[in-house]
């Protein structure tokens, strides 16, 4: 299995450009790594660099792609388990497929700490990945409620992945203390904004009837000023 998808990997351009990209990330500061440096190492041309990524930013974003698909390919949630502990699974699973690449992320989040314009560019991702952690828990993320919890976890996340790359214990004690104390606020969080969003959905729904309302007065006003009759909701008896 691991033969076969170094072999995938060896015959995929992309594959090979996110690969030295984190190897060279693992070796000098990242502002430091030239498009033709990564093309050297992936042994790619400009031209086929050009058509498989436009930027280095942009190689971040497969790579955080590839780390997606692996965590969400290496195991179905447990059915009968908490919400929570299914997250706290998926969560781990990502640390676990980033492993390898730990010395070029250690570089590539101190850019990003440097680099506070590429680290909100970055933010989209996160949230993207986020997005399908929580889903593959069963968390919803629709909705307002929705997008504060992703915005959450992906602070959250960043915090996390912190803690995990000076994590020397060998079971990641550190790490996965973290992460269940920031599970636990942000279980808190959202249980909080979910409630706020029950209280505030009839005053919403007042807000929408009234403006659609507001629409309508306004139109029929506007018609009758092109000297247009208005048109009637029901043919009369």
């Amino acid at each position: 299995m691991a033969d076969d998808k170094q072999a995938q990997a060896k015959g995929d351009p992309r594959a090979r450009i996110v690969d030295a990209l984190l190897a060279l990330a693992a070796e000098k500061r990242f502002e430091e790594i030239s498009i033709a440096d990564i093309a050297g190492r992936a042994e790619v041309s400009l031209a086929d660099f050009r058509d498989a990524f436009p930027s280095k930013g942009a190689i971040l974003g497969g790579f955080a792609r590839r780390i997606d698909r692996a965590a969400l390919s290496a195991g179905g949630a447990d059915l009968d388990a908490e919400k929570r502990d299914r997250l706290f699974d998926a969560l781990m699973r990502r640390l676990d497929a980033m492993a390898p690449y730990r010395e070029g992320l250690r570089e590539i989040v101190a850019w990003l700490r440097r680099d506070p314009v590429a680290a909100l560019a970055m933010n989209s991702s996160l949230v993207n990945s986020m997005r399908f952690a929580l889903a593959s828990a069963g968390v919803d993320s629709e909705g307002v409620a929705g997008a504060i919890k992703l915005q959450g976890l992906a602070l959250a996340w960043a915090r996390i992945v912190g803690v995990w790359l000076d994590d020397k214990t060998p079971d990641l004690a550190k790490t996965m203390a973290e992460l269940d104390r920031a599970l636990t606020r942000g279980q808190r969080a959202a249980a909080a904004v979910e409630g706020l969003e029950r209280i505030a959905a009839p005053f919403a729904a007042a807000a929408q009837a009234a403006c659609a309302r507001g629409w309508r007065a306004g139109e029929t006003i506007r018609r009758r000023a092109r000297g247009e009759d208005a048109p009637h909701s029901a043919a009369p008896h």
